[in-house]
C-alpha cells in the first residue's frame, strides 16, 4: 500500500483521519444504523453535528464554490426489482415458497407497481434534503450570501439534478428574497459537470481487477439463511434460484426504498442481520474503490476522471476572488463525479492506495462516508477585504471541516495560494504523462 504523498509530514494529517473515522468499524456503525450499507443509496443526515472552527482573527467568508450530489431519487430502472421478482415468482408457480417467501414476493410486487413510471425521479426526501443544505449554508455562512448577493446554480442536465437546483434555490430565495439568482443546466457544462472519461471508465475493471472483485465476493457469502426462510426446499430451489444475487437485490430492495414515499410499507431489511448488510456493504465499497479509487489494480487513476471539474473549480475561485462580492457558484450533479473528485484531492485521505481489497475497509475508505444521496463538497473562501492577497479556504465533505493532503498552518484552514500550486502541478504531471 502506498499513499500519494508528496510533502514531508502529511503522515501526521493522515494518522489524524485515521484515529477519527478508524474509532468504531463499519460493522458497529451498521448496527447502530442499517441505512450506512446501502453506500450510495445512504440518506443524508437530517441533521449535521459538530461547530465549525472560526476563522483566523480578521477573516470574514465571502465567497462559495460548491459540487454536490442530487437528493434521494427512485431506483434508476426497474431491472434491478426484476431480478428477484422473477425468481421469487418462479419458484411461486411451483408452490416452492414459505409463507414468507409469499410476503416477499407480495411486497417486491408492491415496491414496483410504486416505483413504476418513477424510475429515478427526485423523491421528497430528496428535495427536502436539498433544501435543509441549502438552508445551513445561508444560515453559516450568512456573509456570502447578504443583501443582493450572487448565486450562480448550474446542474447536470438530468432532471433530478435539475430539481435539486430548484430545491436548494427556492429555499435559499425564501431566506433572503433579495438574492440574485441565476441558474442553468446545459450541454455546454457537461465537459466539467459529468465528465466521464471513456479510456478511464473502461479501463476500470481490469482482468486483474475483475478477479481480485471475484474472488472477494466469493469470500465474503451474505446470507446463507435467506434461502430457508424463504424456501420450502432450500437445495431444490438453490437448484433453479441464484442465491447469491437474490440476496444482494432483496437486500438492495430493502436498503433503496428508505429513500422514498413507501419506506414505511416494506420488511425486507428485517430479514438480514447487521453481519448480513455489513458483508454486502463489502462488496458494494470494494467495487466502488476499484472504479473511481486509487485502486492500484487499475494503475489507480480513476479519479483522474474529475480532472476537468477540479480545473474548473480553480479557474471560477481565481475568477471570482477578483471580484468584491463573488456570492457562490453551486453545482449540482452525480455521485460517480463527487467520488472521484474527493479521492483526486485527497480528501480525508481518499486518495489511499492499495491492491489488496481486504485492505480497503481498513484502511478507512468507506464510501458512504463520501457519497449518500445529497452528498456534497464546499469550498469556503476568506478574506480581510478584497484587497487581502492571503485567501484563506477551508474544505467542507458534507458540511463537516474535512482535510487535505497538503500543509497549512491554520488547519483546517488552507492557504488558496498552496492549494492552486499543489493541485495544478498534480494535473499537469498527469497531462505530461498521459495527455488531456
Amino acid at each position: 500500500m502506498r499513499r500519494i504523498n508528496q510533502i514531508t509530514g502529511l503522515l501526521l494529517c493522515a494518522l489524524f483521519v485515521v484515529a477519527s473515522v478508524r474509532a468504531q468499524s463499519a460493522l458497529d456503525t451498521i448496527s447502530r444504523n442499517p441505512n450506512y450499507a446501502a453506500g450510495n443509496y445512504a440518506l443524508y443526515p437530517d441533521t449535521i453535528h459538530g461547530q465549525l472552527t472560526p476563522p483566523p482573527p480578521g477573516k470574514h467568508a465571502f465567497y462559495i464554490s460548491h459540487y454536490g450530489r442530487h437528493g434521494s431519487r427512485y431506483l434508476n430502472d426497474r431491472s434491478a426489482y426484476d431480478i428477484p421478482h422473477k425468481m421469487l415468482s418462479q419458484a411461486d408457480s411451483l408452490g416452492a415458497l414459505t409463507p414468507i417467501g409469499h410476503q416477499v414476493l407480495q411486497n417486491i410486487q408492491s415496491i414496483i407497481a410504486f416505483s413504476d413510471k418513477q424510475w429515478g425521479d427526485l423523491s421528497s426526501h430528496g428535495r427536502r434534503q436539498l433544501r435543509q443544505i441549502a438552508h445551513r449554508m445561508v444560515e453559516r455562512f450568512p456573509e456570502v450570501f447578504a443583501d443582493s448577493a450572487h448565486v450562480d446554480a448550474r446542474s447536470t442536465v438530468v432532471n433530478r439534478c435539475i430539481l435539486s437546483m430548484g430545491s436548494a434555490m427556492q429555499e435559499m430565495v425564501r431566506m433572503n428574497p433579495s438574492l440574485k439568482v441565476t441558474m442553468r443546466a446545459s450541454q455546454r457544462d457537461m465537459h466539467y459537470m459529468n465528465f466521464q472519461d471513456p479510456v478511464l471508465r473502461k479501463g476500470a475493471m481490469t482482468p486483474e481487477a475483475k478477479q481480485a472483485y471475484d474472488d472477494f465476493v466469493e469470500r465474503h457469502h451474505v446470507n446463507e439463511r435467506l434461502m430457508n426462510l424463504l424456501f420450502i426446499q432450500p437445495d431444490s430451489a438453490r437448484q433453479v434460484i441464484n442465491e447469491k444475487w437474490l440476496n444482494y437485490y432483496v437486500i438492495k430492495m430493502g436498503l433503496f426504498q428508505i429513500n422514498t414515499e413507501n419506506h414505511k410499507d416494506t420488511f425486507l431489511l428485517s430479514l438480514f442481520k447487521p453481519e448480513e448488510l455489513h458483508r454486502l456493504w463489502k462488496w458494494e465499497n470494494v467495487w466502488w474503490y476499484i472504479q473511481h479509487g486509487g485502486c492500484l489494480l487499475n494503475k489507480g487513476r480513476q479519479p483522474y476522471t474529475q480532472r476537468h471539474l477540479l480545473r474548473q473549480i480553480i479557474a471560477d475561485a481565481d475568477s471570482c476572488i477578483q471580484l468584491e462580492r463573488p456570492g457562490a457558484q453551486l453545482r449540482f450533479g452525480h455521485e460517480t463525479v463527487l467520488l472521484p473528485l474527493v479521492c483526486l484531492m485527497g480528501i480525508n485521505g481518499f486518495d489511499v492506495q492499495t491492491a489488496n481489497l481486504e485492505e480497503v475497509e481498513k484502511l478507512g475508505w468507506w464510501g458512504t462516508q463520501v457519497f449518500p444521496m445529497g452528498a456534497n463538497v464546499q469550498f469556503i473562501f476568506y478574506r480581510t477585504d478584497p484587497s487581502d492577497n492571503d485567501v484563506l479556504f477551508k474544505v467542507l465533505l458534507n458540511e463537516q471541516e474535512a482535510r487535505l493532503p497538503i500543509t497549512t498552518d491554520c488547519a483546517p484552514y488552507y492557504h488558496w495560494a498552496d492549494f492552486r500550486q499543489y493541485y495544478l502541478d498534480k494535473l499537469e504531471r498527469y497531462k505530461q504523462q498521459y495527455g488531456e
